[in-house]
């Protein structure tokens, strides 16, 4: 080993100590919170689903390799969701596709769905990132059958990955 590959191996090796050091500092003399996973929390510890108020649910719901649980969700017509959505390990993809609309209405915008409060047919399209909550208000007026899929790869078995809401 020459002297210019020792002196950058120390180099390294120095930089690196002083960042364990910082870290070290940052959580013990500082009192700094390092992130934890947000599944080991309140209300996120298990996929809840409860009436909040007549006609108005909470869905909060952990999407893990390869399932969204509940697997089969059942509501009335006319149910307004809250929709709590976090991962458990990677980036999953969240996609409510109403089974018994019309094409026409599945070309429309996915992330139209979440800025209009009542489900029209339109797709709903969240994203489930670990340590992150996404949120969504969505109302079903019409009974149907809507499925819930992933769409972004997540794994071997990730065509797997669905679920379905039954408006009935």
């Amino acid at each position: 080993m020459d002297r210019a590959e020792r002196l950058t191996l120390g180099f390294s090796l120095g930089l690196l100590g002083l960042f364990f050091i910082a870290v070290v500092y940052a959580s013990a003399g500082r009192n700094v919170g390092v992130p934890t996973c947000i599944v080991d929390r309140e209300p996120f510890e298990r996929d809840t689903l409860f009436e909040r108020q007549p006609g108005v649910y909470e869905l909060q719901m952990i999407a893990r390799m390869w399932e969204f649980r509940p697997g089969e969700i059942r509501l009335p017509p006319g149910s307004t969701v809250d929709l709590y959505l976090t991962s458990l390990d990677v980036i999953h993809g969240f996609m409510i596709e109403d089974e018994t609309a019309s094409k026409a209405h599945m070309r429309l915008p996915a992330l139209m769905a979440v800025a209009v409060p009542r489900y029209t047919g339109q797709n709903v399209n969240l994203m489930a990132v670990p340590g992150a909550v996404t949120y969504a208000r969505v109302r079903f007026d019409r009974p149907g059958r809507y499925k819930i899929v992933c769409h972004e790869y997540c794994g071997d078995n990730h065509h797997f990955m669905n679920a379905t809401i039954l408006v009935q």
